[in-house]
């Protein structure tokens, strides 16, 4: 046998097929939403994927205030963060932030879970989330999937 039957695809900026998304949270799990969308961000969920090239959808998230969380989680989960200055550790809830800034839950919590690196910061800036259910990218003709579909 002189030629292979199959070859490995590894795609590159120039032949990434990039399409756009569009995920409704309401009433999903805040970490089963995350997860997923951090799949589709990363291109993981597509025959050809690659590690070290953004070949992720554009994700749209509508209605991030409605995301769900069990149990006591709204008011005993707690995130840090730094300000840089000394005494500047600030603590809130998911219940606080929701009320300043519904779409900064979801958008930190898909951030937790892409790579630690340039890629990852590369790829979270595909991620588009929005409070309500009124998003400004219907020109790009989003394909509205469902948390199962993916």
């Amino acid at each position: 046998m002189d030629t292979l039957s199959y070859k490995t695809v590894s795609l590159n900026e120039a032949t990434v097929n990039k399409q756009w998304v569009c995920i409704d949270a309401t009433d999903l799990p805040l970490g089963r939403l995350a997860s997923r969308v951090a799949l589709v961000l990363r291109g993981k969920n597509k025959p050809g994927f690659t590690p070290n090239v953004d070949c992720g959808d554009n994700v749209i998230v509508v209605n991030a205030e409605k995301v769900a969380l069990k149990g006591n989680k709204m008011t005993d989960r707690v995130y840090t963060r730094y300000t840089g200055y000394p005494g500047g550790q600030r603590f809130a809830t998911p219940k606080e932030i929701l009320a300043k800034r519904p779409a900064e839950l979801v958008r930190m919590a898909v951030k937790g879970m892409l790579p630690k690196n340039r890629l990852g910061s590369k790829i979270l800036k595909n991620l588009h989330v929005y409070a309500g259910a009124e998003h400004p990218h219907q020109a790009q003709n989003p394909k509205v999937i469902t948390l199962k579909e993916l």
